[in-house]
């Protein structure tokens, strides 16, 4: 089960600081290399996640709205590599398992 509300706060501390502090640790906010997207690596209920931030630039509805000043960032399972959910302005949705 996805933690949302750790979730949220990643996606906030991600998109505003150069480090996102989880359970009294810093994790520091890199950029992808190629697109310069904020990215960083946590852990959650044991597992890994990553999150990253959309690309204003993709056609997908996600894109859509990073394009009009939403912010946007995706969350991935780095064992599967699958993305499990996405936040909007704080408001976290979980993808279909």
């Amino acid at each position: 089960m996805l933690d949302h509300e750790l979730m949220r706060s990643v996606a906030e501390q991600m998109m505003h600081a150069k480090a996102v502090t989880i359970g009294g640790r810093n994790i520091p906010v890199k950029r992808t290399s190629y697109q310069r997207l904020k990215t960083l690596t946590f852990e959650m209920n044991g597992r890994q996640y990553q999150a990253i931030e959309q690309n204003a630039e993709k056609p997908s509805r996600w894109g859509q709205l990073a394009r009009e000043g939403h912010q946007v960032v995706q969350f991935r399972d780095v064992q599967t590599g699958s993305y499990v959910a996405v936040a909007v302005d704080g408001e976290i949705k979980e993808y279909a398992r």
